[in-house]
């Protein structure tokens, strides 16, 4: 498996220090949290975006992906949503980025089946514009569909090779999950993995990768048992917590911590 962390945890940092956090401690890739406060979001030129790919494959980093905020369950119309899911998926293309992450985000409004019905209508639609581009969306299990079995009600109504699964291990375990049934669920749709960890169900500021509550070693063992040799990614998300530590001084020890997870499991 491959090793990466996102620009969650170093917001706003430039592209020059988050490469060279990547090359300094020892990570394959960087996904890249694509909002208007940091450096890549869809706002950016042509000449940008061609800088941004450059940079990248210069330093011999990799973009794993875009981190977007697009909600496809939400109600309301369609139309916004596409608008932002495509305005990703070509911000994805021109970096060379294979996947696009979206939330479900369905509302309190809704019956499951409803909001269900409504992500899979959106990312059904979505799915053809992103197999012209080459890019596969991720539906990120969280907030209204935090486990494997909510986020397979969607992705088995859209049944499209370009539509997939981000699976974030902690909403999993929160929804009360086990990662063996998480695996199973999401295999088939699977595009990478977030790992993190927190202290507790009821204090999800994040912590270094091993000193809190988080299934790492169950998930990583599932993971290797199955011979999944996608990415691993670390999300530590210090844009929510301010106090937390910073993560340049911990991505060294979060790499080794994995490293050594991944060679127990082998």
């Amino acid at each position: 498996m491959k090793l990466a962390f996102s620009t969650l945890g170093v917001p706003g940092l430039p592209l020059t220090e988050v490469l060279a956090l990547a090359t300094a401690h020892g990570y394959h890739g960087v996904e890249l949290r694509a909002h208007p406060e940091e450096p890549v979001h869809p706002g950016l030129t042509p000449a940008q975006r061609a800088d941004v790919a450059a940079g990248f494959k210069a330093a011999g980093v990799e973009i794993l992906g875009l981190a977007g905020y697009a909600r496809v369950a939400a109600p309301g119309e369609d139309e916004p949503v596409l608008t932002e899911i495509r305005a990703l998926l070509d911000l994805a293309r021109d970096l060379g980025a294979p996947f696009v992450r979206v939330f479900p985000g369905g509302g309190t409004a809704q019956s499951p089946e409803e909001a269900d019905a409504t992500a899979a209508r959106r990312l059904g639609t979505a799915a053809e514009y992103a197999a012209d581009l080459g890019v596969r969306i991720l539906l990120e299990t969280h907030d209204s569909h935090r486990t494997g079995a909510d986020a397979i009600r969607v992705l088995g109504l859209v049944g499209h090779r370009q539509v997939g699964a981000l699976w974030d291990v902690m909403h999993t375990w929160l929804g009360g999950e086990q990662p063996t049934e998480s695996y199973a669920a999401l295999s088939p749709h699977l595009g990478y993995v977030q790992v993190k960890d927190i202290a507790s169900a009821d204090d999800t500021r994040p912590l270094p990768l091993g000193a809190g509550v988080l299934p790492l070693a169950d998930c990583v063992e599932v993971l290797s048992r199955h011979g999944w040799d996608g990415w691993l990614c670390w999300e530590y998300e210090k844009r929510w917590y301010a106090d937390a530590a910073p993560l340049p001084d911990l991505l060294t020890p979060g790499r080794e911590h994995l490293t050594r997870l991944l060679n127990e499991s082998a």
